[in-house]
């Protein structure tokens, strides 16, 4: 049965944010890219008012040729769907490291897989896709090079996506489904998703939202050499407030206090961090740097456990304290801005 473009607006309108009109038109990949991402953060769901008509012609173009072995040829790059794979491995990966960041072999196994999937989601989105093998392999390959460290996401991710764009292609041509074989796949996939991060928030609610403030304050990190892409990436994490504030005004409560309180306990992350490193050093807070460097030195030598054979494994732990204490106090410190000041 052909589909309508009213009835692809109807459904836009009403389900628009978990992919509704996009399963109705055979686009689950982008279905289920939309409900695990809420619409691209509604930003992607806006901007696709004006890519429907396009969206049904090609559902009804494929429908009229079922028996096709495939379009011919290599897709042209696509710099968004480029930039949506990247973003969507990150995206994926932050998740991962929220929910499973204490199984075994995270890293090697977990981070590269989480990262990979979510590159593959977005090569999957309407009528492209991309090597499954060949996509993960770069991911797996990448990650031990940064074994252990939050910033590997990234690298990972724009490996993974720069692998999936090299192997890109036309879909072959398929057997329409069943919608409840359909739905049945899609909810498998959605509960892969979310069920560890469920989990994890319901059973230990408090080291989550804590790890979740650390990886997000983390993945701002990254940004440092880059002010003005730092400060839009924060624009980004507080932006529903702002769209809030733009179509509703004043709502007759003072919200903003709530976003200030989320903005300061985001940002006073690295404060924490910063006096538990003084601590681990013993050092009074803003010891210069050569007090720094002086005390690391010194219980370096005290603690190092070529040093320590007959108590290894405290002489172990106290090792890596200092030396995640000194690479937190190695770091410039950051001006505290109020949200009001953004």
């Amino acid at each position: 049965m052909a589909k309508g473009l009213l009835m692809t607006y109807a459904l836009w309108a009403i389900g628009g944010p978990v992919g509704l009109h996009h399963l109705y038109l055979g686009r689950d990949s982008h279905a289920l890219l939309w409900m695990l991402t809420l619409g691209g953060g509604g930003l992607g769901w806006l901007w696709e008012f004006w890519k429907l008509p396009n969206f049904v012609a090609q559902a009804n173009r494929v429908q009229g040729h079922k028996q096709r072995s495939g379009e011919e040829g290599i897709p042209p790059l696509s710099l968004i769907r480029f930039a949506a794979q990247v973003m969507v491995g990150i995206y994926f990966g932050l998740v991962a490291l929220i929910s499973l960041s204490s199984m075994a072999g995270f890293y090697i196994v977990g981070l590269p897989l989480a990262v990979g999937l979510g590159v593959l989601l977005v090569a999957a989105v309407g009528n492209q896709t991309s090597d499954f093998k060949n996509t993960l392999g770069a991911a797996f390959l990448t990650s031990p090079i940064f074994y252990g460290r939050p910033i590997a996401i990234l690298p990972i991710s724009v490996a993974a996506t720069i692998t999936a764009q090299k192997h890109r292609r036309y879909k072959a041509a398929v057997e329409s489904e069943a919608l409840s074989v359909r739905l049945y796949r899609l909810g498998l996939a959605f509960l892969a998703f979310t069920g560890p991060l469920a989990y994890s928030a319901l059973c230990n609610t408090a080291a989550t939202l804590s790890y979740a403030v650390e990886t997000l304050e983390s993945f701002l990190g990254w940004f440092n050499c880059l002010p003005l892409l730092g400060r839009l990436m924060e624009s980004a994490f507080f932006l529903p407030y702002r769209i809030w504030w733009i179509l509703v005004g004043d709502p007759g409560f003072d919200n903003s206090q709530e976003w200030e309180k989320l903005y300061e306990f985001v940002h006073g992350v690295p404060d924490e961090k910063r006096q538990l490193a003084y601590q681990a050093l013993g050092l009074s807070e803003g010891a210069s740097n050569e007090e720094i460097h002086r005390s690391y030195r010194e219980l370096v030598k005290v603690w190092h456990p070529d040093l320590n054979r007959h108590q290894t494994e405290e002489a172990q732990r106290h090792f890596l304290e200092i030396q995640a204490a000194y690479e937190v106090l190695s770091q410039p410190r950051k001006p505290r801005e109020s949200w009001s000041e953004k």
